[in-house]
């Protein structure tokens, strides 16, 4: 078992990484609440957007900030036109259906990131990666901190968005019924459009974050999603605040596992094994479903 001194590092690494899933989190539990599509294809729209920045910071296209930039729009971009093509047609459908939709998504750009990138050895690296201080003995990187504050930032604000502004109530309302809502006059169309668009760039930056923590590879990108999905179940796809709390823990579960030689080969269902643990104590005096309710 290593000592104390050892696992202080990866309790960093686990908090920067419990921040990105908490992005992909949040934007996960909005997006399902207001439109009931599970998003599977968070993380390879994130992964792609990464590619696309390394290359033209590779080849010296643009200046760095803009690819960043780029990388958080492509997102957004491909996210909203995605809500916008399939998000009508998908508005009936079982809950399954619409997420066995965005898988379909996301093995269509894991295929194209996989066909075009394959093989180049690459790396994207932030400014903020090669500034660090040290605590408690432990040298800690800007980008780390960045990626946990930002995980933090953006559950608060968007509780707040959804508990105070009008749009953030209409989604809130989507959620209870989408037929009643519509009927009231509000624009679930546009409502809709602002999840999609507001989940898509919440991919980018995770994207951005995750290629910058543990390297730019298409299938580790994308898959890397099943993490903040598992926060997203043990919240039961409704509280943002449960997501952040969980996705903190299974990002510390992740790192913590990593030095222990002799299960650190299993950490990758960790995600898993919590998800489960937290769905059968919530249960066990319930019910439990993942589809919403509808009159």
């Amino acid at each position: 078992m290593p000592s104390w001194e050892e696992f202080k590092p990866f309790i960093v690494t686990g908090l920067a990484l419990g921040g990105v899933y908490a992005l992909s989190g949040v934007g996960t539990v909005v997006l399902y609440r207001a439109t009931g599509v599970l998003n599977l294809a968070f993380g390879a729209v994130g992964a792609m957007g990464a590619f696309i920045a390394w290359s033209l910071i590779d080849k010296g296209t643009v200046p760095d900030g803009v690819a960043f930039a780029i990388c958080v729009l492509f997102g957004g971009l491909v996210t909203l036109v995605y809500g916008l093509l399939f998000g009508p047609p998908l508005a009936g459908r079982d809950p399954l259906v619409k997420a066995t939709a965005s898988l379909g998504l996301a093995l269509i750009l894991l295929g194209a990131m996989s066909w075009i990138w394959s093989d180049k050895a690459r790396s994207l690296n932030l400014p903020t990666t090669s500034k660090n201080f040290e605590v408690s003995g432990v040298l800690v990187n800007w980008t780390q901190v960045i990626a946990f504050a930002l995980g933090v930032a953006v559950t608060i604000g968007t509780g707040a968005f959804l508990r105070y502004t009008n749009l953030g109530t209409a989604m809130r309302a989507m959620a209870s019924d989408r037929e009643i809502t519509a009927t009231l006059g509000v624009p679930v169309r546009r409502v809709e459009a602002v999840a999609w668009l507001f989940t898509g760039l919440l991919s980018g930056a995770s994207g951005l974050l995750l290629a910058n923590l543990i390297g730019l590879d298409a299938a580790t990108l994308t898959f890397l999603f099943i993490s903040s999905l598992a926060a997203a179940l043990i919240a039961r796809l409704r509280s943002i605040v449960v997501t952040l709390l969980a996705a903190i823990v299974v990002g510390l579960v992740n790192a913590l596992i990593t030095p222990i030689f002799s299960i650190s080969q299993y950490r990758d269902i960790a995600p898993f094994v919590l998800a489960t643990v937290a769905l059968l104590w919530l249960s066990r005096h319930r019910e439990i479903s993942f589809a919403r309710r509808t009159n």
